[in-house]
């Protein structure tokens, strides 16, 4: 395997990584009793999580598309 198609693989999986961990990530942080409070609304911990999980989520699928964008290429 040449060295671009080896990067561009690279991209892939790190991308594909981030779409598979995050969500389980999210699944914990909402189980977890900080997550709402006494009235069952989101406390600033989910909110700051959720955000964490949704930039995450959304770079990882950007690295996945340029992956294989050069790998097409």
């Amino acid at each position: 395997m040449q060295l671009p198609a080896a990067l561009s693989w690279l991209l892939i999986v790190a991308g594909a990584w981030n779409l598979v961990v995050w969500p389980q990530f999210l699944r914990r942080v909402m189980k977890d009793p900080r997550a709402r409070d006494e009235s069952g609304r989101a406390t600033r911990f989910l909110t700051v999580h959720l955000f964490l999980v949704a930039v995450s989520m959304t770079l990882g699928a950007a690295v996945a598309v340029v992956g294989f964008r050069t790998l097409l290429a």
